[in-house]
């Protein structure tokens, strides 16, 4: 009886090793792993933060899975694959395999996570790819020409954007930067894609005490000692969508924030248009032949009446930079933050707008 279990006991020992051997790893710093966006680098894993970064594999194989740990549990992405998204995974705050695909056909096959969330869900850890032993990893895709990327607000990270209540939630489940006009851009244009976008945030002023120019330059927006290195990176096209939360602010003098950056009194006209000029000024410098649109909307900063594209206008004026364009989105006159389709009716405009002005 003794032999019988021990003889039992072997066996499985080798199956389960075989199960084992049968799977390939493929590291996180491995040279057919492809990012976008702002990404960081530590000795056992990438760093995924920003909205809209994203990690891609070319294989052949059967399935994939990656290996990944969150800091939170309200990131969400968006599973693509062969450029079409087949799932929306939610993330633990356990290091663990997620199956992303299984049962595939025998050929080439591209796998794309892509981060829904903002960086105020928490970061996100990946260690790298995982598929059956037999698999083979393709190089990945020659890297796309255009490049592109956003500096922005709630309107730019997606927020409720599939929210179809009243509710407008915060909630990452219902935040989706691959469908804001930022993300249908960028994939319209075949371009590379940053977007640098943060919900409640403002040039002069938030809702709450960091503002643009605190993390526009950070890898790491929890650490604003760890500085991006502008070289690794560089737009053809910058798209600034900010000043709605500043518009917002500037009213309410009981605001705890306005009274920080204000003290008692409301800017002037004077104040608000160099701010804008000193942001868009510092995003020159680190782009010197980017082609940078000014744009605004479609929340209520670009009602009817509203001052908030004339102060743009006027920094553009005095900044006197013939690749620094305005482009304002038209109000889109219902409640809450954009909701797919309104995001799609910006990206349209903004396409167009690129079309008709720029070359690149």
């Amino acid at each position: 009886m003794t032999n019988k279990y021990s003889y039992l006991a072997i066996l499985l020992f080798f199956i389960v090793g075989s199960a084992i051997a049968q799977k390939k790893f493929i590291p996180f710093n491995s040279s057919k792993i492809q990012y976008e966006g702002r990404i960081e680098y530590k000795d056992s894993s990438s760093v995924l933060n920003w909205s809209g970064s994203s990690i891609s594999i070319n294989f052949k194989g059967s399935e994939i899975s990656a290996i990944l740990k969150d800091a939170d549990t309200s990131n969400y992405y968006n599973v693509i694959l062969d450029n079409k998204v087949i799932s929306k995974i939610q993330l633990e705050t356990k290091k663990r395999t997620y199956l992303l695909a299984n049962g595939l056909s025998n050929k080439q096959h591209k796998l794309q996570l892509f981060k829904r969330t903002e960086w105020g869900k928490g970061q996100t850890y990946f260690y790298g790819f995982e598929t059956n032993e037999k698999a083979k990893i393709c190089p990945k895709t020659k890297s796309k020409k255009r490049k592109i990327e956003f500096y922005g607000d709630s309107i730019s990270c997606g927020y409720a954007i599939e929210d179809n209540s009243s509710h407008d939630s915060g909630t990452g489940h219902f935040e989706n930067n691959y469908l804001t006009y930022a993300a249908l851009t960028a994939r319209h244009f075949n371009a590379q894609y940053s977007n640098i976008s943060t919900s409640g945030i403002g040039i002069m002023t938030s809702w709450f005490p960091t503002i643009a120019s605190d993390i526009y330059d950070v890898t790491d927006p929890h650490n604003k000692n760890l500085k991006w290195d502008f070289n690794q990176y560089t737009p053809d096209i910058v798209v600034i969508n900010l000043f709605q939360n500043d518009s917002w602010i500037v009213k309410i003098p009981n605001n705890e924030q306005f009274k920080n950056r204000f003290g008692t009194q409301a800017p002037t006209e004077d104040f608000i248009i160099l701010a804008y000029v000193n942001f868009v000024k510092s995003i020159r410098q680190k782009y010197p032949k980017a082609s940078i649109i000014c744009a605004l909307g479609s929340m209520d900063i670009t009602k009817e009446g509203s001052k908030w594209p004339s102060y743009v206008e006027k920094a553009v004026s005095i900044l006197n930079d013939t690749k620094i364009y305005t482009h304002f989105f038209n109000y889109k006159n219902t409640p809450g933050h954009p909701r797919v389709d309104e995001q799609k009716q910006m990206a349209e405009s903004l396409i167009a707008f690129v079309n008709q002005n720029i070359k690149w």
